[in-house]
Formats: C-alpha cells, sequence, structure tokens
C-alpha cells in the first residue's frame, strides 16, 4: 500500500525529489528527529564513507567489538516524507541494510494507523501546529515495543552533542518520533489552504495555534504511561444456565440491577512502558507504593480516556458518576454493542474492549452444496441447480436442532453452550435458515475450488453427494489416458491427440464442455471432427448434430478437413443467402459462421449435440452481439477451440469458460474484482491458485513445445488455409478471365503464350489483394479475404510468442503486407532483391536476435540460403506452383538447428486457379513433381477449354478434395 496513494503526498518534501526503492539498497537509515515531527529526516550514509548525494555530516554512536566509539559519516538528509512511499513500497526480499528494513516495517505501521484514523492534533514546544500518532489500543502499543525492539543501533544511535558523555535517543522514543513524523507529514498537503480551509494542519509550512494551546497539549502531547482496558466477564457458572431470565432492558438505564445474571465489564490499567504490569482499577486504589509509581498519571488518564469514550458510547457515563469507578454491569443490548462497531469506537476514544479468548468459543457456520436428486449430475454435470444450505458447528461437531433453536431464540449475543459461551451473532444465524438455489456452474465452482462467495464474504463451503463425486473426478481428468481411433475417422491420430480425443469426449459425456487450447497446428480440427465419430458410434440413443461456428476465413477449410478426414460425416455449410436447415441429420455436421450465428436465429431453435467454438477468442468481448447471441445456441456441451485462451487480460478466460461453463467463474464483475485484479495487477498467489484450481479440469492446453508432444525431432505440418473471394476480387476476377480468354482464342504462339501468363499473374494478383492487380496503394483492410485471414494468423501466432515468415513471389505484395501488418501492431521486416546485401544480413540479424514478429520475404530473394531458424510458422501467401521451391523456402525454418515444430501455412482462395492447382498438386503429389516442376508454363500448354476451365470462378461448394493438412515426420523431406 503506497502512502501517497492513499493519503496524498508529502508536502514536507515537495521541494526534495522521492526517494527511490533504489535509492535505499547498500545504505544504512539514521533517523533524526526535529521538530515539527514532519521535519525530521533519515540521514543516509555508507559504511564505506560513499553515499551519492551527501549534503551533510553526522556522528552516529556504534559498537565495535564489547566498546562503544563515535564515528562521524557524511550523510544524505532526506525529509520523512520524501521517504515514506519508498520505504511503503520496498519488497520483502529486497536487498537492504538491517535499518533501511526496521524503518520500512515501521512506516507500513505508521501508514496503516493513519489510515485507521489513529491521529490526534497536538502543538510543538515553539507553538506549532502538528500531528501525533495515538490513541493506541493494547494491539498497537504490542507492535511499537515490537518494533522498538527491532531497531538496530545504525537507525537510531546518533549525537546532537558529540560530547562527552555520549547520550542517544531510546529505540522506544525513537520509534514513537518516526511514527509521529510520518503521521504529521503524510496528511498534509500543500494546496490544503486553496481549498478554503486554515493552514494549520493541512498545509505543510508550520503554522502557529497558540489559541487552545493548552488543550491541544492535553490532547496531544506524550504518550500517556497509562491504557485502559474494558474488559468483559460472563456471569457466574451457576448464574448462567438460566438464560431464559435475561431481558433487554435492565430497568432504569442509570442503575442497572447487578443481582441478575448480567455480563461485566471491568477496568484494567496497562503499563505503556511495561505491557506486563496490568491492574484492575478495584486493585489499583489500594495498590502500594512500589505499583502506584508505575501508575503515577494513572487517574488523570483513566478519567480522560472515561470521558471521551462517554462520547462514543453513553453507557460508560455510569462509571464517571461512581466516586471509584471499577465495574460496569451490562445490560444484554450493551453487551451486543461491546461485540460490534462500538468495539472500535470505544478503542479510537483510548478504550480497548476485551473479551476473554477462553470464555468465546467461534461458532462455525459452513454453507453445504448439495443436488436435490442423485441423478441430477449423473451424465449431466449442468443439467439441474445445486441446494445451498447451512450447517452449524461448535468444536468441530454439528449442533443439533435443540441447540439451533436455543441459538435462535437467545435474547443476548452470547449463550451457554455445551459448557462454553457462544456468540449468538442474529445476522449469522438468520443464514441457519436460509435455503437458497445455486447455479449448477457455480456448484461445480464451489466443488472444485472449496469456497463460496455469498452476501459480499467469501467462505469455505463443503459439497456433499453426486457433486462432490463430480468434483473429484474432474479434479482427477489429466488429459494423460488415451483414446483410440473412431471408425470412420480416416487419419492416425498422434498419441498427444488421442488424449485430446479422450479429453473431449470425457467431458462431453459430463455434459460440461470446456475449452481445447492447443497451439496452432496441432490438429485441434482433427480432434473434434474424431469426436463427433465417436459419439455417433455404436450408440443406442442417437446423439443429435454438431454444429461449428467458425471466422468466414475458416468455413472452407473446416469442409474440407471434414470430407478428408471424416468422409462418411454428412457436412452442410450454413452460409450464404440459400442457407438451410430443413431436413437436418443427426449425425450432420454444420459449420456457420460468427456473423450468421449473430443474425439467425433459427440456429438457436435447433437442439444441438455439440456447438464448437473455433477461434473463440472472437467472442471474448462478452458483451458483444455475438457472444450474446452464441449464449442462446443451446447443446449437450460447449467446446472453445483457441491457442489463446488469455489474448490480452483474464477477462478474456472468463467471457470463453462462461460460454462453455456458465457460472464456474462466478459474475464478471467479481471475477473482475477479485481474481482479474490481484492476478493481473498484483500477482496474487491465492487468487491465481484459486483460479488454476476451477479451470483446470476444463481447459485442455498443449504447447508445441511440451515434450510429450514432440519427443523427437521437430515435425513440419502443412496447412492449406482457404479463403473467399470479396465481391471486389470476385468481380474483377471474372471480368479478367473473359476479357482474356476472349483474346487468347484469337491468338497462337508465343503471342498466345504470352496472354496465357499474364492471365495468370493477374488472377493471382486479384486473389492477393485488388490493390496489388490495380497498382494502388490503398486502403488495405477489408477488400482481401487473403490478407485479412494472414492478418489475424500473425495476430495469433505473435500473441503466442511465436516468430513467422511470409513468402511472396512480388515485392508489390510484399510492399503491401509490410505496410499492413505493420498498421496491425507488428513488428515486421521485408527482404527482397533491391536491397544491399549489408541491408539483408542486418533484417536476418535482427529477426534472429527477436526484433521482429514477422519477417516478409519476396520468394526468390529469400527463398534459398537463409537460416531463419527462429520462426515456427511459414506463411506461403501465393504460390510458386512448384513444390521444390516452396519447400527449400519452408526450410529457411524447418532446418539443423531448429528444435520447435514448424507449422507451413498456404493460403489459397478458394474456386479460383489457386484452388485448382492446389487440389492437383496434393492429390498428384509424384505426378506434380514431374509435370509442374518447371513453375507455371505447362499452363501455356493447354487448350482452350481446359484453360477455361482451370481458370473460370466457381460457387466455391467446396468439392476439391485435397489434403487441408499434412504431418510431415522429422526429417522426412517434403514427400506425400
Amino acid at each position: 500500500m503506497c502512502s501517497a496513494a492513499i493519503l496524498g503526498a508529502a508536502p514536507a518534501a515537495a521541494s526534495v525529489a522521492p526517494v527511490t526503492t533504489a535509492e535505499l539498497i547498500g545504505v544504512e537509515a539514521t533517523f533524526v528527529v526535529d521538530e515539527p515531527p514532519r521535519a525530521s529526516t533519515l540521514a543516509l550514509w555508507s559504511p564505506d564513507g560513499k553515499v551519492v548525494g551527501a549534503d551533510d555530516e553526522l556522528v552516529v554512536v556504534l559498537a565495535a567489538g564489547r566498546r562503544v566509539r563515535r564515528r562521524t559519516v557524511a550523510v544524505r538528509s532526506v525529509p520523512i516524507g520524501a521517504a515514506v512511499d519508498a520505504l511503503v513500497a520496498l519488497a520483502a526480499d529486497a536487498p537492504v541494510t538491517a535499518s533501511v528494513r526496521a524503518w520500512a516495517a515501521a512506516a507500513r505501521v505508521a501508514v496503516e494507523l493513519v489510515a485507521r484514523g489513529r491521529l490526534l492534533p497536538s502543538i510543538t514546544a515553539d507553538g506549532d501546529d502538528a500531528w501525533r500518532l495515538g490513541p493506541f489500543d493494547p494491539d498497537d502499543l504490542w507492535r511499537q515495543h515490537q518494533l522498538a525492539a527491532a531497531l538496530p543501533a545504525e537507525a537510531y544511535a546518533t549525537l546532537a552533542d558529540p560530547g562527552p558523555p555520549l547520550r542517544v535517543p531510546s529505540p522506544g522514543v525513537s520509534a514513537r518520533r518516526f511514527g509521529d513524523a510520518v503521521a504529521d507529514a503524510v496528511v498534509r498537503t500543500a494546496a490544503a489552504p486553496l481549498a478554503g480551509g486554515g493552514e494549520a494542519f493541512a498545509a505543510g509550512r508550520a503554522s502557529r495555534v497558540d489559541v487552545a494551546g493548552e488543550w491541544l497539549a492535553s490532547v496531544g502531547g506524550d504518550a500517556p504511561r497509562t491504557t485502559v482496558t474494558l474488559r468483559l466477564e460472563p456471569p457466574a457458572d451457576d448464574e448462567a444456565d438460566d438464560t431464559d431470565r435475561a431481558t433487554d432492558d435492565p430497568g432504569p438505564a442509570d442503575e442497572p440491577d447487578p443481582a441478575e445474571d448480567r455480563f461485566t465489564a471491568g477496568l484494567v490499567l496497562q503499563s505503556a512502558e511495561d505491557p506486563s504490569l496490568a491492574v484492575t482499577a478495584a486493585e489499583l486504589w489500594d495498590a502500594p507504593d512500589a505499583v502506584l509509581t508505575r501508575f503515577d498519571d494513572a487517574e488523570d488518564t483513566l478519567l480522560l480516556t472515561l470521558r471521551r469514550a462517554a462520547r462514543v458510547w453513553p453507557p460508560v457515563g455510569r462509571l464517571l458518576d461512581a466516586a471509584r469507578p471499577e465495574r460496569l454491569v451490562l445490560a444484554d443490548r450493551e453487551v451486543d454493542d461491546l461485540l460490534g462497531p462500538v468495539a472500535d469506537d470505544l478503542a479510537g476514544a483510548g478504550l480497548s474492549v476485551q473479551w476473554p479468548a477462553e470464555l468465546l468459543k467461534p461458532l462455525e457456520l459452513r454453507p453445504r452444496i448439495s443436488t436435490p436428486r442423485p441423478e441430477a449430475v449423473a451424465g449431466a454435470g449442468l443439467s439441474a441447480d445445486a441446494l445451498l444450505s447451512w450447517q452449524a458447528r461448535l468444536d468441530g461437531v454439528e449442533l443439533t436442532e435443540d441447540e439451533l433453536a436455543q441459538l435462535a431464540e437467545a435474547k443476548r449475543a452470547v449463550v451457554r453452550l455445551r459448557g462454553r459461551w457462544v456468540r449468538a451473532d442474529p445476522a449469522r444465524l438468520a443464514r441457519l435458515r436460509d435455503r437458497r438455489r445455486l447455479g449448477a456452474g457455480a456448484a461445480l465452482g464451489v466443488a472444485l475450488g472449496g469456497t463460496l462467495a455469498i452476501d459480499g464474504e467469501t467462505v469455505d463451503a463443503e459439497v456433499e453427494g453426486p457433486l462432490a463425486e463430480l468434483g473429484d473426478r474432474l479434479r482427477a481428468l489429466d488429459g494423460g489416458h488415451e483414446r483410440a481411433e473412431p471408425p470412420g475417422l480416416a487419419a492416425e491420430l498422434r498419441p498427444y491427440q488421442r488424449r485430446g480425443l479422450a479429453w473431449l469426449a470425457e467431458m462431453a459425456d459430463l455434459g460440461l464442455g470446456g475449452v481445447l487450447a492447443d497451439d496452432m497446428g496441432l490438429g485441434k480440427t482433427l480432434q473434434v471432427l474424431a469426436l463427433h465419430l465417436d459419439r455417433h458410434a455404436e450408440r443406442e440413443s442417437p446423439r443429435r448434430a454438431t454444429l461449428v461456428v467458425c471466422p468466414t476465413t475458416l468455413v472452407a477449410n473446416w469442409e474440407r478437413e471434414a470430407r478428408r478426414f471424416a468422409p462418411d460425416v454428412p457436412v452442410r455449410r450454413y452460409h450464404g443467402s440459400g442457407r438451410s436447415l430443413d431436413d437436418l441429420a443427426g449425425d450432420e455436421l454444420v459449420v456457420t459462421t460468427y456473423g450468421v450465428v449473430r443474425r439467425d436465429a433459427s440456429l438457436a431453435e435447433v437442439g444441438w449435440g455439440l456447438v464448437v467454438a473455433d477461434e473463440a477468442q472472437a467472442v471474448k468481448n462478452p458483451h458483444s452481439r455475438g457472444a450474446k447471441a452464441l449464449r442462446n445456441v443451446a447443446a449437450d456441451a460447449r467446446f472453445a477451440l483457441t491457442g489463446t485462451p488469455v489474448e490480452n487480460q483474464l477477462i478474456d478466460l472468463w467471457a470463453i469458460c462462461d460460454w462453455t461453463t456458465p457460472g464456474l467463474l462466478g459474475p464478471l464483475e467479481r471475477f473482475r474484482r477479485d481474481v482479474a485484479i490481484p492476478v493481473e495487477r498484483r500477482r496474487d498467489p491465492d487468487a491465481s491458485a484459486w483460479l488454476a484450481t476451477l479451470v483446470r479440469p476444463f481447459v485442455l492446453r498443449r504447447r508445441k513445445s511440451d515434450p510429450t508432444i514432440v519427443p523427437d525431432l521437430p515435425p513440419k505440418t502443412e496447412t492449406d488455409r482457404v479463403v473467399d473471394l470479396t465481391a471486389e476480387q470476385a468481380t474483377l476476377y471474372r471480368a479478367v478471365v473473359d476479357d482474356a480468354l476472349e483474346r487468347i482464342r484469337a491468338t497462337d504462339g508465343i503471342e498466345r503464350r504470352g496472354l496465357v501468363l499474364a492471365l495468370l499473374t493477374a488472377l493471382k494478383q486479384i486473389c492477393n489483394h485488388p490493390a496489388h492487380h490495380l497498382g494502388q496503394d490503398g486502403p488495405l483492410p477489408g477488400r482481401s479475404a487473403k490478407l485479412d485471414a494472414t492478418v489475424d494468423l500473425l495476430e495469433i501466432t505473435s500473441g503466442e510468442g511465436d516468430a513467422a515468415l511470409v513468402f511472396t513471389q512480388y515485392v508489390e505484395m510484399g510492399r503491401l503486407l509490410e505496410r499492413r501488418l505493420a498498421a496491425a501492431g507488428l513488428r515486421v521486416g521485408f527482404l527482397h532483391g533491391g536491397l544491399s546485401s549489408a541491408r539483408r544480413q542486418e533484417l536476418v540479424d535482427r529477426f534472429q536476435a527477436g526484433g521482429l514478429d514477422v519477417f516478409v520475404l519476396s520468394l526468390k530473394a529469400g527463398g534459398t540460403g537463409l537460416n531463419l531458424t527462429r520462426a515456427t510458422h511459414v506463411v506461403h501467401y501465393d504460390r510458386w506452383w512448384n513444390p521444390a521451391v516452396e519447400d527449400q523456402a519452408s526450410d529457411r525454418a524447418w532446418r539443423i538447428g531448429q528444435d520447435r515444430p514448424v507449422q507451413v501455412h498456404r493460403l489459397i482462395c478458394e474456386g479460383t486457379v489457386e484452388d485448382r492447382i492446389a487440389t492437383l498438386l496434393t492429390s498428384k503429389r509424384e505426378l506434380a513433381d514431374r509435370v509442374v516442376g518447371g513453375g507455371e508454363g505447362w499452363v501455356s500448354e493447354l487448350t482452350d477449354d481446359e484453360l477455361a476451365d482451370l481458370v473460370a470462378l466457381s460457387d466455391g461448394d467446396g468439392d476439391g478434395d485435397g489434403a487441408a493438412e499434412r504431418v510431415e515426420p522429422a526429417g522426412s523431406g517434403s514427400g506425400g
């Protein structure tokens, strides 16, 4: 806690720069008392005589073996107000001297007392205004003694007069004066007079307060040598059993009947100098002289304390009416007062309240969470709410119904029960009759975390029955066991993918869902397809359809991967104007977009078996229309797929988990207050541990660097990322094709060959970006689905801490990529043939050193001869249509020295010439290596009809059979 943040910066140090924590390292700190207290200073000095900014000298008294010697040291004098913040903020493990650490502890105590309002106005010997700490309760005094006992000599042993005899301040006086100096400094502000108040007790400079000086001296002078406590005592045991005799009113308020069954409060006086010396007021009046000398101010202190206390709590006035105040007989309502805020108010007036610990036994109230029916969690963890009730325990044993009734009917604040005095707090006891429903997600959170936030309080809770068993089952999930590939899956899963399938299947069977947070390229899509097949394999009861919601750029990828890896699964693309859900089969896979979910309410009318949100960070804002619409889509289980479950802040994780498992992390505002802020700003270990406990069963996170995923040399995974054309791209594409084919049909020979190659170049440029084809500088966003998908991809890779290479054939497109990626906040460089060799090497070194997130390279300049092993992602923005050339470019990252998996992404516009050639290169790799190994020249040898079929823009019905993903084993090269 920073004092300036709470109480305002100290004006006493207005002309002095605040000390930093770094300046406190390696120096001693000696406190030098001055008046007014805020003028006191810390003298910083070094045993070797070297201290930065030395401006004075100080005589310190230090022990040298058995002898004491004086030493004059150069010091830097720092006003207390300029040092408080650094002292309070000093870390517990900071490498500082014992004197600095001691004053840091004292500063924290002083700031806490000021924050609690333990301040007294006082007057200095010169008649100036000053604040001092006080009044103190016994705990405060105990801490003052502990601080004084811990002070090393370097912290206070200084001489105002270097002559003999050597006299130094006592540690007790030094600790007390230091606290006064902190109090007098931090509560002031130079702006106070401007705000309409006077300068006294507000401004930093001294102000004369001669008026009321006598009163100020009595209130805020030196701390009294005696403290007063009100010690409560219960009725005698032989009277205590008849608890019903007590009434709320003892009769006349000024004369309670002491004969009744009453609590009493006796006055106890304690020596401030020797806390172990304490006497009751009754004993004090007849005490021997030896004791009275230790309490020479007792009578004055007692009367002043009682007068102040009577203003706070009128029943104390009955003590003032007694000739010898000793004991106060309490009415029941007065006992209630002393168990509540009144006790703090009295302590602030100098009269502390003490309950003998052995007479009050705490009553433990704990919430109990259970399910109304045993079957409520069987196979569907979130299908029913839970029941919240309360239990009361004393000495670890649950109270009986009769005992609970006795507590509930009690007429006083404490009740005799099982031979103990138990506090019968009506507000807490009211909870015993509280029965309420608790959301299933919240109940599950209690089962995992063990605590419940209720009525603004976080309490331990017990979970019983099937809900407790479900919590145990979830805690046992570690993603360690595997599940075999289901029938119908046309792929062999890697071990970690079989473990992912097992986790997905178990969570789905429980009806809970979760977050599959594998790194990009680890096959999240494949695992979901395997889950769909697994849920529909050999089931007695039919399953319901699966809905996949993804960004528009991934719709084609999902459709193609489903048709490749699950060829028997009916796939329906629910996108575009002609979309329909008519005749939806139970085993279908429906792929749609976040935009369609936001606009089309009919999706919420279908009962889905699974709903899968791909790239789920797209709905990280829980207040967005898309996120709200997605919540309305009901399913047996919900899964989120994302490589970045926490993209920017913990609220991202809350939004995703609250969709997959509603209520698990509680309401958003409470999560923000109790978890997100403590973890993100203060790195609170308790909040972090609580969050990890709750989300661990629901988030399966695997990274490419995990040894269980890449036990050998890193694999290379190749993925075709298929995107649509924008309306502008499609219009340009058709116009260019129609014009070029007409001219090509009218020519032959070299001229025809040139026209064909020009057509291919134009079409590839249009697929890249309309601005590329039209020779424009922009605008860039929103005009090319390929560019937008690339930006999205690279933002994700950068967010995961990965670096990427982007290859393009065209320098012009490289410049557009560089501009667009830089505008997205990525650190990007561009290497092309127009650069000098020195500049190329500079860019390579900068990338390898971590200075760039993305390295854009022209294929000719950067495709060979470079070692760029920092990259774990390679993006081929436009295809060279020569597999060997592409493999050489990809191998800039996937080569000797690379110790992490490499993901290769090939961008393809659906339904275009890119799409058809990609299908050829994938499905007929051997033929492609032989036939199209020379690049694009082979296209010119096609007939007019063949060429028209190749370049025509199709409707994008996804009928290609090209592989969407291929995993290369380590060291296997680029073969199929």
